[in-house]
């Protein structure tokens, strides 16, 4: 089966488009991978979603007006990936959509809103299209997130040692695979968040992140206010977990930086991203990794990479490149996943990750321009993801 994964983080910089051909080997799901596309948001459309993201008010126009226009900008991907990627025979779309709010509070998930309709996508293409995947597991009592340890599980199994598999987007997140335990995931905290918030806020909205780290590379690490940062309980609670820009956004920073008096703009930026590396390495040690394998934005970002690097210590830290997925289209490659797993009746959830009774398939299926023809129900759950290498 050939299947289109779409995806937008929770940095709402861009959507991105990967491609696969999945099939089904007895236990084992083998991803081809087939490549990646990605086109950023219009300017206006970046904007209006900014503007309308916690902590800010917004009204039903503006939510209704920004899913019919997210939808429009996530189909226009599709039909270019599946041009561009699939020779125009894609069988089936995964979108995660864009997430606009997840609803945590008192250390449960009570609901998550993803806006891009779906029947854009479907008209455009006439492709089936499974979305809306992480309701489903909040219902179940679940966080809804992080939602591709399932397929993080699949691949890492097996490999020596302890796993953890990191995703640095807008918040980081973390799989941890250790033989033939129970894998464990949970947000960290953020990633690109508070920096580029930072970046955002000292610029006048003139840069919107930190090209290639350059400015934390000019900073120094401003110690009160890291301190008062790294006091958030948030850091504290137990896995699983899950958080986001609801949380960590630029009105928080502010926040921190009213108790701390000036800071020096390329110290600020030096700080959030000492942050980052800092309660990641802070729960991968916790979790007794052995290796890291990190995709995502922040792997482009070297003052990040080398600041994780510094703080993981002799913990091993690679990218998912060396391992088949390339690192900036690992979620896309995921969400493909997962789609075609809910396409074959089977369960994409892993309850000692995401806190849920139970797994479940995920999503909503909006049918193509012919209809539906789903493979026949009964196959075996998969233990194990194999990426095949052209």
């Amino acid at each position: 089966m050939r299947v289109i994964g779409l995806m937008s983080g929770t940095s709402h910089d861009a959507v991105d488009a990967a491609a696969a051909d999945l099939v089904l080997d007895g236990d084992t799901v083998v991803l081809a991978p087939l490549g990646l596309v990605s086109e950023a948001y219009p300017e206006a459309l970046r904007s209006a979603l900014s503007a309308a993201l916690p902590p800010a008010a917004t009204t039903m126009r503006d939510v209704c007006a920004l899913d019919t226009r997210i939808g429009q900008a996530f189909a226009a991907l599709a039909v270019r990936a599946d041009r561009e990627l699939c020779e125009g025979r894609a069988d089936l779309i995964g979108s995660h959509g864009q997430t606009v709010y997840h609803w945590a509070e008192g250390g449960r998930v009570h609901g998550t809103l993803q806006l891009g309709r779906p029947a854009w996508i479907a008209e455009a293409t006439g492709r089936p299209v499974v979305s809306d995947l992480r309701t489903r597991d909040v219902a179940a009592g679940g966080q809804g997130a992080p939602l591709v340890s399932l397929v993080d599980a699949l691949w890492l199994r097996g490999r020596p040692g302890v796993c953890a598999a990191l995703n640095l987007g807008g918040i980081a997140n973390i799989t941890v695979v250790a033989g033939a335990g129970d894998p464990l995931a949970f947000d960290t905290g953020p990633a690109n968040a508070l920096i580029d918030a930072a970046v955002g806020d000292l610029t006048g909205g003139r840069l919107d992140h930190d090209a290639d780290g350059a400015m934390a590379a000019r900073g120094t690490v401003h110690e009160p206010l890291l301190e008062r940062l790294l006091a958030e309980p948030y850091y504290a609670l137990p896995a699983p977990k899950t958080t986001g820009k609801e949380l960590f956004h630029a009105s928080y920073l502010r926040a921190g930086l009213a108790a701390t008096g000036p800071v020096p703009d390329d110290d600020v930026v030096a700080t959030v991203t000492e942050l980052t590396a800092r309660t990641v390495a802070d729960a991968v040690r916790k979790a007794h990794a052995t290796e890291v394998i990190a995709s995502g934005g922040g792997t482009r970002n070297p003052t990040l990479m080398g600041a994780l690097r510094r703080e993981l210590g002799p913990i091993a830290l690679r990218t998912s490149d060396d391992l088949g997925l390339p690192a900036a289209a690992k979620e896309a490659y995921a969400f493909a996943v997962l789609a075609f797993l809910t396409a074959h009746g089977l369960a994409g959830t892993v309850p000692s990750c995401t806190g849920a009774r139970h797994a479940s398939v995920l999503g909503s299926i909006t049918p193509g321009r012919h209809g539906l023809g789903l493979p026949a129900p009964g196959r075996p759950a998969p233990s194990r993801l194999e990426v095949f290498r052209r």
